[in-house]
């Protein structure tokens, strides 16, 4: 069993990492879907009120609110994969639920890029960097995250990712860290540098 977790602010490259998850037949658990069921199921918009509603749900349950409800889905995926990826972790108290459940099985990476490049690669996806259409900015974006304690999972990361070669790369690098362990080599190989 091993459970990868993604943390990284916005167009940093976690949406690219759980792609490369499912093309290797890995099942991903997205903590940011909990939020877009809870939003639709209090009938709000999630394209506009995805934020307001994940911090509603912290607010209302908890910092762990989110991974808690997370939980049931990664267990169950479980049950028929070895490997789990669970994208979108956003705080310390997250990493610390998922910690206490999988023990030495889990694996968070953080996945980071520079603010320039992340506006980019928003602004190519069609997504709002900006807040000339009413949406959230990039910037507001991430303070919103930082403030979710984002910054600290961060720190705590086993693994650093940056993403700021090509895309191709970044897939090669991530294709390695879920299929051989939590630095791209095969633990063999981990182990004759130790």
């Amino acid at each position: 069993m091993h459970v990868i977790g993604t943390v990284g602010l916005p167009g940093s490259g976690k949406g690219e990492a759980a792609t490369v998850a499912r093309e290797d037949g890995i099942p991903v658990v997205t903590m940011g879907d909990v939020v877009r069921q809870e939003t639709a199921d209090r009938g709000l918009d999630p394209a506009k009120d995805h934020g307001t509603v994940a911090q509603a749900l912290r607010e209302e349950n908890g910092p762990t609110a989110i991974a808690e409800r997370s939980l049931p889905m990664i267990e169950d995926r479980l049950e028929g994969h070895d490997t789990v990826l669970v994208d979108g972790i956003r705080s310390g108290d997250e990493v610390d639920v998922f910690e206490e459940r999988f023990g030495d099985a889990f694996t968070l990476v953080s996945i980071e890029a520079p603010f320039e490049i992340r506006v980019e690669r928003i602004d190519e996806r069609g997504r709002d960097a900006g807040e000339a259409d009413g949406g959230e900015g990039l910037a507001a974006r991430d303070e919103r995250e930082r403030g979710f304690g984002m910054d600290d999972a961060m720190d705590r990361a086993d693994v650093v990712v940056e993403n700021t070669d090509t895309l191709a790369a970044f897939h090669e690098r991530i294709r390695a860290i879920v299929r051989n362990g939590t630095d791209g080599r095969k633990p063999a190989e981990a182990d004759a540098d130790s």
